[in-house]
Parts: structure tokens; sequence; C-alpha cells
């Protein structure tokens, strides 16, 4: 039997209940055959307005290898409904040319970007959707070995920050001088800290070292730090993954926005089945 897929395009009322009923977690019953929150833009993107509902984290741009003017308008599109959307590795150069297109379209006070995090943020109207939607009470710490570790740890952090969870940075406290990340103990091991990101390259060896610390989980974050042997993030990757430390999970090379997403799901869902925030 062929699958049938009918599309028809929402309105701006839809997508914000859609994003509300995320929030507050109501079941909806859809008929799949005259409702579909996909929408089309110029031929080259097909958005996906229903995943906050459907996965618990809304759809995020991938900015990397788009054109500028895709980045732009793909993110009026999304945030139409009143939500924020983030675009993540934009750098400096394929910012000022999103910024020109949103001064064109009157668009400039909505956006803004961080260099050290390669972020875009759109927020339609002043308001950010993790404000509105996906706000959270826990508290997520996110560590770096090294300060060239910190691209990677900001693209977690202002993820996270998007959807309004707390974020702690302690930044530049490798192996190289254990008696730095030491000196962070009592905040790693605060009630407060429901989840540790740990960003490194070269040896990647921080995590572990985290990880024997602290009782909440720990994601760890290879990056494509280091001289020659650490072959682009591999070597710490590899590292990583045979932690000896119970609790690591490990993102892909780099991929700090995916580490921020699964922290968020984790301390999210921990919050809903223990009746709330804290």
């Amino acid at each position: 039997m062929g699958v049938r897929s009918v599309t028809v395009k929402a309105d701006e009322g839809s997508i914000s209940r859609l994003f509300e009923e995320a929030r507050v977690g109501r079941a909806r019953n859809l008929d799949k055959d005259t409702v579909d929150t996909s929408e089309g833009v110029s031929g080259y993107a097909t958005l996906d307005h229903d995943r906050g509902w459907r996965v618990g984290f809304p759809e995020v741009v991938f900015g990397e290898g788009k054109r500028p003017k895709e980045v732009y308008e793909i993110c009026c599109s999304l945030g139409k409904g009143g939500e924020g959307v983030l675009a993540t590795r934009v750098d400096v150069k394929g910012w000022e040319e999103v910024r020109a297109l949103a001064r064109e379209g009157g668009e400039e006070g909505n956006f803004s970007h961080s260099e050290a995090g390669r972020i875009v943020v759109y927020k339609a109207g002043g308001e950010d959707a993790g404000e509105k939607v996906f706000k959270t009470g826990s508290t997520v710490a996110v560590v770096t070995a090294g300060t060239t570790d910190i691209p990677v740890a900001e693209e977690a952090a202002l993820t996270l920050e998007h959807t309004n969870t707390n974020v702690v940075r302690i930044y530049d406290c490798g192996v190289a001088g254990l008696h730095r990340i030491i000196s962070h103990l009592p905040t790693l091991q605060s009630d407060d800290v429901d989840c540790v990101i740990v960003c490194a390259g070269m040896d990647g060896a921080l995590p572990s070292v985290v990880a024997g610390l602290v009782k909440c989980p720990v994601i760890a974050v290879p990056t494509s730090v280091g001289y020659g042997a650490s072959f682009g993030g591999v070597a710490a990757m590899l590292t990583m993954l045979n932690s000896c430390a119970p609790g690591v999970t490990v993102s892909n090379i780099d991929n700090g926005f995916g580490a921020a997403a699964t922290a968020y799901k984790l301390v999210k869902r921990i919050e809903e089945k223990s009746g709330g925030g804290k």
C-alpha cells in the first residue's frame, strides 16, 4: 500500500497553537489526511512546523552550506507565528549578508548574531520561542577543556539559553591543569546542576574526569581541536566513547547544538515526569 502525503499550509494561528500545545503537553488528534504543518519555501526548503510538538524541540536551521538568502528566508518563515528561531554555523561573513537582507526587509531589529557561537537568532516581534514555549527550570553546566573549544561550547550554551534553560559556563579547565576543574567542583556537584556538557579536543580526557566526580549525566562533545594525530576530533571522540566513567554520552564532533538538544530533552522530560519545574 502506498503512502499518501497531503500538505495544507498552516496559518500563523495554527502554528502558535501547535507550540502552545507542545508546552502544556496536550495530546492532539490530527486528521493527517487534511492537516500537515509542513511548508515549502521558494522551492528549496520544506519547513517542519510540527517538530516541536512531535519531539519536544523545534526545527533549527543548519546555516553552513546555505546561502545567506536561504538562511534569512527560512528564519522569517519559521518564525512568522511569533516563535524564535535559531540558525547555527553562521560565520561573520554570512551574518553580514543576512543582516543586509534583514535591513532591506525591515527585519533587522529581529535578528542578532553571536560571533563566538556562530549562531543567528531570529525573534519575531522581539519574543523568543524559548521564553514562551520550551522553558525549563533546570540548569546545565557547559564546560570546556581549552579556550579553543569555546565556539562549540557557545553553540551549546546559546541553544540552551534559547530554551530559557539556565546555563553555567566553566571554560578552560582541561586536564593539563587538574586544579582548574577541581576548583569548580562545588558548582558541578551542586544539586542545582542537572546535566553537564563537556567540550574537549586533543586527548578528549576531560569528560571522563568530570563524569567521575558528578552524579548528573555528562554529555561529551569532541572538538576538532588538536595537532595531526587528533585526526580532526576523531581521537577525542574515541577517548570519550571508551570512557570507563559511567554516565557519559558522546555527541558528534563539534556538535554543540546536538549536545544541547539532548540535554534539554533530558532535563525537560525529568521535569514533566516529576510534575513540573523547580
